[in-house]
């Protein structure tokens, strides 16, 4: 009997939901959106591609050592008059990223974060390795949209952007 009930109430919402797409007030994606020009709204925790600051990371390899499946690479080099180093670079592969945010708890400077951007869409799989140093900072940063064409602009750039707190 209760088999009976469980398919019964799981046809009841399969016909719900298809009867749903013949509603005449229903809209499409980009109808209800307007998408690209309006974002997505997403959920306050959702993983999205990260948000970086340059101007705060110290180069201590925390992230890419907690990352799983080793998708960051940090360049650095001793800064000769002083302490630390010098960031030369910060790339994430991005086709090999999993968005699990283990790279944003470890970081003592708190200059990594998770993002609400969903969408980084690209021709080719260069496009997925973004290089956040050569980004311009308030993309890196989040405060205007990553997006494929300022990712293949800053593969023009050859040097960092921002060396970062030591320099």
């Amino acid at each position: 009997m209760v088999a009976v009930g469980t398919v019964t109430h799981g046809l009841y919402i399969t016909l719900r939901y298809w009867l749903s797409t013949y509603d005449k007030d229903r809209k499409t994606f980009t109808e209800k959106f307007e998408y690209p020009e309006l974002p997505v709204p997403v959920a306050a925790r959702y993983r999205g591609f990260h948000r970086f600051d340059l101007t705060t990371c110290i180069a201590c390899d925390q992230c890419a050592k907690a990352c799983p499946v080793d998708c960051i690479y940090i360049g650095k080099e001793r800064v000769e008059n002083g302490k630390g180093f010098r960031i030369t670079g910060y790339t994430i592969d991005y086709s090999k990223c999993m968005f699990c945010a283990l790279c944003v708890e470890p970081c003592p400077v708190d200059c990594i974060f998770m993002g609400a951007t969903h969408d980084l869409s690209c021709y080719n799989r260069d496009g997925c390795i973004v290089d956040f140093s050569r980004l311009p900072v308030d993309v890196a940063w989040g405060r205007s949209s990553l997006n494929p064409i300022a990712v293949s602009q800053s593969k023009l750039i050859t040097e960092p952007v921002h060396g970062g707190p030591n320099q």
